[in-house]
């Protein structure tokens, strides 16, 4: 007598995924024991900053594109601040780099508490939302509000906003930190960095036996600043961030109001995992004194230490930023002179989900001729659904319920921003 095994049919159609930022839906097609579909379907409606800004004059171009998401707007602010200034050849002082690197420390700071204890930590405690936690279990959330605090006083005090900073502009920053102020803000990281570590022995505690080897790229230089150096991968290859758009080739999606995108014609991976396996040994000398046994594990291939990645880099945003705030002595500057040419310039910085790209041409009047936005979630996608495809193949023993959970913690795990990654193609005026 013959044993047949039943092969597994079904479709998983999972609306309106939670605990992210934005809104998709995924759809998988399972038939005789194989994937054959997976669409990670990005539904926010259609953005069109690249096409929206163009014949807009530079100056108003990094507050428009900040606009493209509040969560991470610094970044985007940022990104096309350097963009502008490398194509009209503006030299921006060190005082500036390093309000720049504050304000990137403070929304990393902001974002990643969202993401841990409001999105993630529910998963491991076995929980449906915060809304679930126990009595015993409060005391995260007010971690996490400490933490987001702290975050939120940072960018403020630097860039006058948390979220949508006013002071920062191309070139300079409008105002400068009150010295009154910056005690506050010292005193408040300094609490907030007493919580760091529960928040890492959770992420460090959750297992799984997913892994699924990747290439990995990040900024990476001797300070980890999320901002300056060159861009490396976990092969050891690297390139210039002006140069590393000649090796991105987007991938149309066509049932997705996003598009997805490959290295050198593969997938890769960017964000905070993607920083630590490439770029740990330059944390904070404070951060990795206090984290060694966190540090072992990197580089991994478990996307799921994404999560442990993003709590080590709230402890060494919160150590550097006391160090930079205790040791500087910030002074109003004369405001650049800016020459308008026709030009053109490459931004990168590291958002707190990863790689973050702009390219911009200028005319000779100063407005925008051609724009270029490559957000993170949009160069992972690709990722996420091979990610995906293998979980659920790896997991066919268990029930559709069981694997919906499965596969919504492991996009969970990438904190991906639907927000950023929707975006529209092309912009025909008739």
């Amino acid at each position: 007598m013959s044993l047949v095994l039943k092969m597994h049919d079904f479709d998983l159609n999972i609306k309106n995924l939670s605990k992210i930022e934005g809104h998709a839906t995924l759809k998988i097609k399972v038939r005789k024991d194989k994937v054959e579909n997976v669409k990670l379907i990005v539904e926010e409606n259609r953005r069109f900053f690249e096409e929206g800004i163009i014949g807009k004059n530079y100056q108003t171009i990094p507050q428009t594109v900040s606009r493209i998401c509040g969560t991470c707007s610094v970044a985007h602010l940022t990104c096309a601040s350097e963009a502008i200034e490398r194509a009209l050849k503006v030299d921006i002082s060190r005082q500036t780099l390093v309000m720049r690197k504050l304000s990137l420390m403070g929304m990393n700071l902001r974002d990643h508490a969202m993401h841990l204890y409001f999105f993630v930590l529910p998963d491991i405690l076995g929980k449906e939302s915060v809304l679930d936690f126990n009595k015993e279990e409060h005391h995260f959330l007010r971690e996490g509000f400490e933490m987001k605090a702290a975050g939120n006083l940072l960018t403020k005090l630097v860039g006058g906003r948390a979220i949508h900073p006013m002071f920062a502009q191309v070139g300079h920053f409008s105002k400068v930190p009150e010295s009154s102020k910056i005690k506050e803000t010292i005193e408040k990281l300094k609490k907030a960095r007493e919580k760091c570590f529960d928040i890492m022995d959770i992420m460090e505690s959750y297992e799984s036996n997913f892994r699924r080897k990747t290439n990995y790229i990040a900024i990476a230089d001797d300070n980890y600043t999320f901002l300056t150096g060159r861009i490396f991968d976990s092969k050891g290859w690297s390139v210039s961030e002006e140069n590393v758009g000649n090796y991105l080739k987007e991938i149309v999606i066509p049932y997705s109001q996003g598009i997805g995108y490959e290295l050198k014609n593969k997938e890769f991976l960017t964000g905070a995992i993607a920083r630590m396996n490439i770029n740990s040994n330059s944390l904070h000398q404070e951060t990795r004194k206090d984290i060694r046994k966190y540090l072992r594990i990197f580089p991994t291939h478990d996307i799921y230490k994404n999560n442990l990645a993003q709590a080590i880099e709230n402890l060494h945003c919160i150590d550097s930023s006391i160090e930079i705030l205790e040791s500087e002595e910030f002074k109003e500057e004369k405001k650049p002179d800016i020459k308008i040419s026709e030009s053109e310039g490459v931004g990168v910085v590291e958002a707190p989900r990863g790689l973050l790209y702009n390219r911009f041409k200028i005319d000779k009047n100063g407005r925008i001729l051609k724009s270029k936005i490559v957000t993170p979630t949009a160069q992972n996608q690709i990722r996420m659904e091979n990610d995906i495809r293998q979980l659920v193949e790896d997991n066919l023993d268990k029930s559709e319920e069981q694997i919906r959970i499965l596969v919504e913690e492991l996009i969970r795990s990438y904190d991906p921003c639907m927000t950023c990654a929707s975006r529209f193609l092309k912009l025909k005026w008739i």
